[in-house]
């Protein structure tokens, strides 16, 4: 990730959000606070790196109710919960979508910011693997159509006779095909070949 990542503390008691705002600044984390789940929607941060610590009961819309809507943003933000009821069946429903953990209130400090250490290597895990796969479509659109028709047979272990039967073209044109896609998709042989279509 090229900025640096932000955590995210989304709680709506103001004495609980300053002390954890402390402790992440002491920790070394870039964090910044958010009275409810709107306020934090409205300022743009779920397409921003970093992670949230979420809690679970909020005014308004609740923590797994911004935990649904940034599911369905799309948000790579993993999510962690803090709860000061430690409901069990609130902890399993935001695990099963997708939480990173789910800690209880009173939080103990070396819990959170290892909580929050893993959270921001998942982020850029996430970020990392949606950079390449962008990437990776990029070069895929590059491609002509009939480079597209090549390309899967090419894959398949093909020879260009064989490729060329199957389409019914001359070995030549395959060969140029094969050397442009190649070239395109910015490997040196069809080995490379597939193993990046295999991260695709």
């Amino acid at each position: 990730m090229s900025t640096r990542p932000w955590v995210n503390l989304v709680d709506g008691q103001p004495e609980v959000r300053k002390a954890l705002l402390r402790l992440l600044a002491a920790a070394g984390y870039q964090a910044r606070g958010f009275a409810s789940a709107a306020d934090f929607l409205a300022a743009g941060a779920p397409q921003e790196a970093g992670c949230i610590v979420l809690d679970l009961e909020m005014p308004g819309t609740d923590g797994l109710g911004l935990q649904r809507l940034l599911a369905e943003r799309a948000s790579l933000l993993p999510v962690i919960f803090l709860s000061g009821h430690g409901d069990l069946a609130s902890g399993v429903q935001a695990m099963k979508a997708g939480a990173t953990d789910f800690l209880t209130k009173p939080v103990d400090e070396a819990t959170l910011l290892a909580a929050v250490q893993a959270a921001l290597q998942r982020n850029q895990a996430a970020h990392a693997s949606q950079a390449s796969q962008s990437d990776l479509r990029q070069r895929l659109d590059s491609l002509t159509p009939r480079e597209r028709d090549v390309l899967p047979l090419l894959a398949e272990g093909m020879l260009n006779k064989q490729i060329a039967a199957t389409l019914g073209t001359a070995e030549q044109t395959i060969k140029i095909h094969r050397a442009r896609i190649l070239q395109k998709m910015q490997v040196r042989s069809v080995t490379a070949l597939v193993r990046l279509l295999g991260q695709a």
